[in-house]
C-alpha cells in the first residue's frame, strides 16, 4: 500500500502545479493535522484516492469548513483493506485552542481507543499531529510530545506512527526515528510517501480477533 503523508504546509507541487503523474500509485492520504481543508478537498477530489486527516492545533478552522469528501479519524480506528489507523490530533495545551489536550486529557482520549484496539487485534498505524514524548518532539511547551504515545506504541507495536507539528525547518529534526518497540516514526512535515507492503498487516477480516473478524465478514456481505 502505498501512503502519501501530509503535515503542516501545503505543498506547491501537490496544489498550485499538480498533475496526476504526483499521486500515480498512491493507494491513500493521510494528514496529519495543520492543512487548509481546501489543499485536502483538493488532494482527494484530483487524486480520487481516500484521505483520512487528524487535528493540528492551528484546524480550529475545520469546524466551520471541514474538508469535503475527506474522513476525520480523530479519536477513532479506521480499517483501510485491513490496515487499522488510530488517529490522535492535537497538541500539549498552551492555549485557548480547541484541538491543545493536557497529559491527562491525552491519556484519557488513548483510554476510550483502548478497548476498541483490542477488540480490533490491534493497530498497525498511528497517527497524531504531536509526536511522543522524547522522539521528535522539543523542549519548548508548544512542541512537547505526549507520553501516552509511547504506551501505545509498547502495548500495540504498530508498524509506522505518523506525526507532523515540528517542522524540519525548526532546526536539526530527524524526519525518521526508531522506537524501541520497533515502531518507525515518521515526522511527515511537508510530504512524505510511505510504502508498506501488503504482507506486513493483516488482510481485512483476518486478524486474528474472533469477534471483530466476524463483524467484518458479515459487514462485507451485506454491502
Amino acid at each position: 500500500m502505498k501512503i502519501l503523508c501530509l503535515s503542516d504546509i501545503e505543498n506547491k507541487g501537490l496544489w498550485d502545479f499538480y498533475n496526476r503523474e504526483k499521486t500515480k500509485g498512491v493507494d491513500l492520504i493521510v494528514s496529519c493535522g495543520d492543512l487548509d481543508p481546501s489543499y485536502l478537498e483538493f488532494l482527494e477530489s484530483m487524486s480520487n484516492v481516500p484521505l483520512l486527516y487528524v487535528h493540528g492545533n492551528h484546524d480550529d478552522k475545520y469546524e466551520k469548513k471541514p474538508p469535503l469528501g475527506c474522513t476525520c479519524i480523530d479519536e477513532d480506528i479506521y480499517d483501510h483493506k485491513g490496515l487499522r489507523i488510530m488517529g490522535l490530533g492535537g497538541s500539549v495545551r498552551y492555549s485557548g485552542n480547541k484541538n491543545m489536550y493536557t497529559q491527562k486529557e491525552m491519556e484519557r482520549r488513548v483510554k476510550k481507543l483502548r478497548k476498541k484496539a483490542v477488540l480490533m487485534g490491534g493497530i498497525d498505524l498511528l497517527v497524531t499531529h504531536a509526536p511522543a514524548a522524547g522522539y521528535g518532539d522539543l523542549p519548548d511547551l508548544p512542541h512537547n510530545g505526549f507520553e501516552c504515545f509511547n504506551d501505545v506504541l509498547n502495548e500495540f507495536k504498530p508498524l509506522y506512527m505518523l506525526h507532523g507539528h515540528v517542522h524540519m525547518n525548526y532546526g536539526k529534526v530527524e524526519r525518521e526515528r526508531s522506537h524501541p518497540s520497533g515502531t518507525k516514526i515518521i515526522n511527515c512535515y511537508d510530504k512524505y510517501e510511505l510504502e508498506i507492503p501488503e504482507s506486513a498487516y493483516p488482510d481485512q477480516g483476518a486478524t486474528g480477533s474472533a469477534m471483530y473478524d466476524l463483524y467484518i465478514r458479515i459487514k462485507n456481505k451485506v454491502r
